[in-house]
């Protein structure tokens, strides 16, 4: 498998790894009558900050990781694998671990720094697509 693949495969664990670490303190905090509810209503009582946080980098992650498999796509796909695609496929997900404490814990600017390392990383790849 190639590097870019395996850093894809990787980022949609990691994507499994986030759910369960904002699904569970989500639970705890809003109760299991609103979390399996259909939600058509705001919950009665708010979550703390750090776990708001946690699935805003959770959704966050979603956004992210579509460019970043249309890139692993059509990198593979097109057979343009490079040691330049493979570098930008494991800064994205190195990114990608780093920005799930960086947003949890409130670091800024860092947070977005992070995220920008990663977003740079999949535009880079797509941009080696075409030239």
């Amino acid at each position: 498998m190639s590097i870019e693949l395996t850093a894809l495969t990787l980022a949609g664990l990691l994507q499994f790894l986030q759910y369960g670490i904002y699904a569970v303190p989500a639970n705890l905090e809003l109760g299991s009558g609103y979390t399996m509810s259909a939600r058509d209503r705001e919950p009665s009582r708010p979550m703390t900050p750090k776990t708001a946080r946690l699935g805003r980098a959770f959704d966050n992650h979603f956004e992210g990781l579509i460019l970043f498999a249309i890139a692993v796509g059509v990198i593979q796909m097109s057979g343009q694998n490079t040691g330049f695609t493979a570098s930008c496929a494991v800064v994205y997900l190195a990114a990608r671990v780093a920005y799930v404490p960086a947003y949890a814990m409130g670091w800024k600017p860092w947070r977005s720094l992070i995220w920008f390392a990663g977003f740079l990383a999949t535009l880079a790849m797509l941009l080696a697509a075409l030239f």
